[in-house]
């Protein structure tokens, strides 16, 4: 079975065939070269050990490995690394079939939702059933082709089951494919038979010569930019938004370009805070439910709209109630069709960063009115003197907000600092507090907003950038869905930061839950009596112990003045830091500015409780200003 080669075969298993593959493979883009996939990291059984495990110790030189403690958190991990790398480089995972496979689908859901490249090697059942079943197959009654690797196809932006050695070479090129375009990638899944992996091929050379992936800059259209270009001429209130796409394509500095020359402001999405630095006078902060009064107020009165590789998620458009003017138009630069025609909008199909350019070089001579410049900026100044008030900490004896501690990490890191975070109520403080620095500064994972994502990425981002002072800032909620990672730091001995805040529950849901009549069920941590009801009392959980405990260093901070030391002591460390500390409500000081826009959560229709009744009339009040821009 010798492949139809000029040169001399070379015999190899398909893991070992696949792992050498992997290891010679570059992505480039402006003339910048870097290896594709940086190491593997896995967890392994009998699904996986005697392929992709012996491949991994048989090409070590080759392929970096690093072990994982759960196979959710090792995604996480591959793709912070990818999106501090800016999508040119990023992680393989592998893991055993059975749970080890299910539990990849959180993270490859998230790595897609946030179009981040990560490539998933699952085991999978024998491809020639010498045993059926085997340990941990799901029996399907109807289909003998199914495994729960299945579960990832949803999930992914390309998936294929290996089943003969021979498909390993159009399925690995797919796979490479996909994670290097820009308007395609996110999680790619090649699964492999466990039978298949072990097995032996005679592979053409060619398959392991060095492949450089060129990451293109698509171009606009002629056509289109001169429709971007009129739209923009005769808008008098333009309003930019930047969403994540400019950080992917690294076009912070050609969107600076774009509004220094035109004075247009900017406000951002979660995903694309940072585009512009806090004290830029064109950038406005954080747009949508989470977003600052400047920017949606603006967004209210904008007559264009332009969307800078955003997808436009319900946080961004208050679920379809923020962009209030009558007459108001989009204008979508995007690297994707499919996002660039959302809100209806005039497109500009294109890489961010060429998009702008052009869109620089052809609006030469024109300005925002001078009138609507002075505006923002005013605005800005009483929205800053907000954040002031929200993160003063002026009495050093007393028990920090959650605020606070932004303020107090906010007089502390530099450039170089990057703080990450993904869910609870930090997303929405950080979103319209934060003064980010630089592009890569402000990394908040709010597409799949999935608790247990920070300490794994902060791992990751510190093996990308092993220079800069990396933070996970977590809650007590979410640090609870994923510690384990820790132990990954301390073996690896990556100094990563590590916040917990302690506030003893679901805090953030909780206040979801109290707005829409749910009475804040179910999202404290209280003692259960026998009559059901929960008591007063804190659960006596001791999570810096448990942080001790997995071999992590942990300062805890009681106070303003001990929280200000130990950040400082933590940011100074050379290995893995934990600082601990019981956050205090804001109800005695100044507390962070409300929600600046609506969110829609449906609201029970009919009940018998008050609180349901009163948050439903709030809710059929909100819904009446929705609007669908057509």
């Amino acid at each position: 079975m010798t492949p139809t080669s000029m040169s001399a075969p070379v015999r190899l298993t398909t893991a070992q065939a696949l792992i050498r593959f992997l290891s010679r493979q570059f992505t480039e883009r402006d003339g910048e070269r870097q290896r594709l996939i940086g190491a593997t990291w896995g967890i392994f059984g009998h699904g996986n050990v005697a392929g992709i495990g012996q491949a991994l110790l048989e090409y070590g030189d080759d392929m970096p490995y690093h072990q994982g403690r759960n196979e959710q958190a090792m995604v996480h991990a591959a793709v912070g690394y990818a999106r501090q790398s800016g999508r040119l480089s990023t992680h393989a995972v592998t893991t055993s079939i059975g749970p080890g496979a299910t539990n990849l689908v959180t993270g490859a859901a998230l790595a897609t939702v946030n179009r981040l490249p990560v490539l998933l090697l699952p085991g999978d059942t024998f491809a020639t059933r010498p045993a059926d079943p085997v340990l941990q197959q799901l029996e399907v009654p109807y289909a003998g082709d199914v495994s729960v690797n299945d579960c990832l196809r949803p999930v992914s932006r390309y998936f294929d089951r290996v089943t003969r050695p021979e498909a390993l070479i159009p399925a690995a090129l797919a796979a490479m494919r996909v994670l290097t375009d820009p308007a395609e990638t996110g999680a790619v899944t090649l699964a492999l038979p466990q039978d298949v992996q072990a097995e032996a091929y005679d592979w053409p050379e060619e398959f392991f010569a060095e492949r450089v992936w060129g990451v293109r800059r698509q171009a606009p259209d002629p056509r289109e930019l001169a429709a971007a270009v009129r739209a923009v001429r005769e808008a008098r209130r333009p309003l930019i938004i930047a969403g994540g796409g400019v950080h992917h394509s690294a076009a912070d500095g050609a969107l600076r370009d774009l509004v220094d020359a035109t004075g247009i402001p900017v406000a951002s999405t979660q995903a694309g805070k940072g585009s512009l630095r806090f004290d830029h006078p064109a950038d406005v902060g954080g747009i949508g439910h989470t977003g600052t009064a400047t920017a949606d107020e603006l967004a209210r009165t904008a007559d264009l709209v332009i969307g800078v590789g955003t997808r436009y998620s319900d946080f961004t458009t208050a679920s379809g109630t923020l962009f209030a003017e009558p007459g108001v138009r989009f204008l979508n630069l995007n690297i994707t069709a499919f996002d660039g025609h959302k809100m209806a909008g005039t497109t500009l199909i294109a890489d961010a960063r060429a998009g702008l350019a052009a869109l620089t070089g052809a609006l030469a001579g024109w300005r925002v009115p001078s009138a609507y410049a002075a505006e923002y900026a005013e605005d800005k100044v009483r929205w800053e003197q907000r954040v002031d008030a929200a993160y003063a900490a002026e009495e050093p004896d007393v028990r920090p907000t959650q605020t606070q501690v932004l303020g107090l990490l906010d007089q502390l890191v530099t450039d170089a600092d990057v703080i990450i975070n993904a869910a609870g109520s930090l997303p929405g403080d950080l979103h319209k507090l934060w003064r980010a620095r630089s592009p890569l500064q402000y990394h908040v994972e709010y597409g799949y907003s999935c608790m247990g994502y920070e300490i794994p990425a902060s791992i990751g981002v510190a093996m990308a950038a092993p220079d800069r002072p990396v933070w996970a800032l977590v809650g007590d909620g979410t640090y609870l869905m994923m510690p384990t990672e820790i132990v990954t730091a301390v073996q690896e001995n990556i100094p990563i930061k590590v916040v917990i805040l302690q506030n003893h529950g679901y805090a953030s849901i909780g206040g979801l839950s109290e707005s829409v009549g749910g009475e804040r069920f179910g999202t404290a941590y209280r003692f259960r009596a026998s009559d059901g009801t929960y008591t007063g009392a804190p659960l006596p959980v001791d999570l810096a112990a448990n942080a001790a405990s997995l071999g992590m260093r942990v300062i805890r901070a009681k106070t303003v003045a001990d929280l200000r030391d130990a950040l400082a002591e933590a940011r100074a460390a050379d290995g893995p830091t934990c600082v601990y500390v019981e956050t205090e409500t804001a109800d005695t000081v100044s507390p962070p500015p409300p929600a600046q826009a609506w969110w829609d959560v449906p609201v029970a229709e009919t009940a018998d409780r008050p609180s349901a009744i009163k948050a439903r009339k709030e809710y059929d009040r909100h819904v009446s200003a929705r609007r669908r821009h057509l």
